[in-house]
């Protein structure tokens, strides 16, 4: 589980900037939290929610964007591309700082015990990374690695020095290319069981699911895993439970003839059910909402079902969906058996009125007048829980909004 993550020096974040899952004490509705319970050591309790809100191009997508970073270089296999650019851009507003690397700091739970890892990276290289854990709160090193004048200088904990993988550490560091994260050259070359690395990577590279682009993008995998896994009964139950009145959805795959082959494809057909009867309408016909609903069951089901992924990022969730599907949306997953995170950009400030969230739930961003983003908890600014607040967001007294010329 997410515990926090912080960023600088990365598009539009200049000095480091910390969105903290961390619940506040007192504050009610207790089913928007979770006891994450790490071994042998007493922690607060997680937010299952957190959404951002803020003008648009204040940083709400950047944000995300960051996150996802760290996961798209753990990514990075050893055969790619040597020519390939880390997804890497430093803040451009400030010249002192277009050399510098980005930097990303993540604290998460995997597998009962509390670890953070610290990235910094060009677009060109790996210029540090550090891994720590805390077994029974105390901090302990696993590895650190310092790109240097004098090379790569590596530093490693008892846990590794003293596991099955210690004869081993020095023949990972020389496969490490200055593009891949020592860890993941590690875990790529391990067949140990207990390598203290494992568990770790894993969560960094695999924790999350993000839709942070057009959905449409990336159309037509859900629909074929969703044909091939005999899920049509599924998504069309998860429709009607927001108020789309699907009773079936169907596939054909299509065979379009090519040079020497064919092109397949699938075809998606959803069924309507009226008062006067049904009909079957293609997906090409449904509606932006229907569309972007039936995309965001899959990474809805990775969330529910598959015990490795457990945070889903969405920007902009409300795009083309009503604010009470929205609602709907954000109360199912609250409400959802297995305890999961959720984080997502919006402008949608009913749900600042619904009185599904807490306080420390709602995030603002805005620009500074050097073009950088500044990232806030409401609960950070003076008010009582029971305040209403999208008027006092409204209002301008938690900032966060667009400056709008008139005349």
């Amino acid at each position: 589980m997410l515990i926090e993550f912080s960023v600088s020096n990365f598009r539009s974040f200049r000095e480091k900037q910390t969105l903290s899952m961390v619940a506040a004490p007192r504050l009610h509705k207790r089913e928007n939290v979770f006891k994450p319970e790490p071994k042998s050591e007493k922690f607060p309790d997680l937010l299952k929610v957190a959404v951002i809100y803020g003008p648009n191009a204040s940083g709400k997508s950047n944000l995300l964007k960051a996150l996802e970073v760290v996961r798209l270089i753990a990514r990075q296999t050893p055969s790619a591309d040597s020519g390939t650019l880390l997804p890497v851009t430093p803040f451009l507003f400030d010249a002192t700082l277009s050399n510098q690397p980005s930097e990303f700091e993540l604290h998460f739970i995997q597998a009962g015990l509390r670890y953070q890892f610290n990235l910094a990276a060009t677009n060109k290289r790996i210029v540090s990374e550090k891994l720590l854990v805390f077994p029974k709160g105390k901090e302990t090193l696993l590895y650190s690695r310092q790109n240097s004048d004098a090379g790569e200088l590596y530093n490693f904990g008892d846990l590794l020095t003293q596991s099955q993988v210690s004869t081993i550490l020095e023949s990972w560091k020389k496969l490490t290319p200055p593009k891949l994260l020592f860890i993941a050259q590690a875990i790529a070359n391990s067949s140990e069981t207990d390598n203290p690395l494992k568990d770790p990577f894993e969560w960094i590279k695999g924790s999350g699911e993000f839709l942070l682009t057009s959905m449409n993008d990336a159309m037509n995998f859900p629909h074929k895993f969703i044909q091939d896994g005999g899920f049509g009964e599924h998504i069309a139950q998860f429709l009607r439970e927001v108020d789309v009145p699907i009773s079936n959805v169907r596939f054909e795959q299509t065979a379009t003839p090519k040079v020497d082959s064919y092109i397949h494809d699938i075809k998606t057909f959803f069924t309507h059910k009226t008062a006067l009867g049904e009909a079957e309408l293609s997906y090409e016909n449904q509606s932006e909402g229907t569309k972007n609903l039936f995309l965001f069951w899959l990474p809805w089901q990775f969330k529910e079902r598959l015990p490795w992924t457990k945070l889903l990022i969405v920007d902009e969730l409300d795009s083309s969906l009503h604010p009470e599907i929205v609602a709907r949306l954000v109360e199912k997953h609250i409400n959802s058996a297995k305890p999961s995170q959720l984080i997502f950009s919006t402008h949608d400030t009913h749900l600042m009125d619904a009185k599904i969230l807490r306080r420390d739930q709602f995030w603002i961003t805005e620009r500074d007048m050097n073009g950088a983003t500044q990232l806030r908890s409401i609960y950070d600014f003076e008010g009582r829980e029971s305040e209403d607040i999208e008027k006092r967001y409204y209002e301008g007294r938690y900032r966060g909004l667009p400056l709008i010329k008139r005349g």
